[in-house]
């Protein structure tokens, strides 16, 4: 699988290329978590975010698809005891309906053969009144216009859709309540 075999270099990209647009990512999104939020975090990767939502959250069950992202993740965020690592599809989560307070799923949507699934299962995990947060960099196309994935979550039919400028690029924080 592609990202087991990129999982040892990826921080060294996620540090060194992005690193700017990166900790401006970690800011906002640890902006939007509370002491209260029993989160779900897919995609996790190497724990870009799950260190900045496991400092802020009441608990934090963090995903991938890659049992080598993972692992190094649990490797650097494996000391709180309020954080569950788990090996999951964002397609097919093994969680009941509105189990979540929170649900963040950062820079994977667009990477994804089928969003729409994605996004019914984000939205089906998550609480009534919860928070669904979707970071991409990839919202808009350089002539400024909609591009396929924020044309697939504005169709889907959810909530509010919110863009910040990051330095890297402008990321997409969807946020709906229910």
């Amino acid at each position: 699988m592609f990202w087991d075999s990129v999982a040892w270099v990826y921080d060294i990209f996620a540090d060194g290329i992005n690193r700017k647009a990166n900790r401006k990512l970690c800011k906002v999104v640890a902006g939007l978590i509370s002491p209260t939020d029993d989160v779900l975090e897919c995609a996790c990767g190497t724990g870009l975010l799950s260190g900045v939502i496991a400092k802020r959250c009441k608990s934090l069950t963090a995903t991938d698809f890659s049992a080598k992202m993972l692992a190094r993740a649990r490797k650097k965020y494996g000391q709180y005891p309020h954080v569950r690592f788990e090996q999951a599809d964002i397609l097919h989560l093994p969680y009941p309906d509105a189990h979540f307070d929170a649900v963040v799923a950062a820079n994977v949507i667009h990477l994804l053969d089928n969003p729409h699934q994605a996004l019914r299962e984000l939205d089906r995990v998550c609480k009534p009144g919860g928070k669904l947060i979707i970071p991409t960099y990839m919202n808009r196309t350089d002539k400024g216009k909609t591009n396929r994935v924020s044309g697939v979550i504005g169709k889907a039919g959810f909530g509010t859709v919110t863009f910040r400028r990051l330095a890297m690029g402008i990321c997409t924080l969807y946020m709906a309540t229910k």
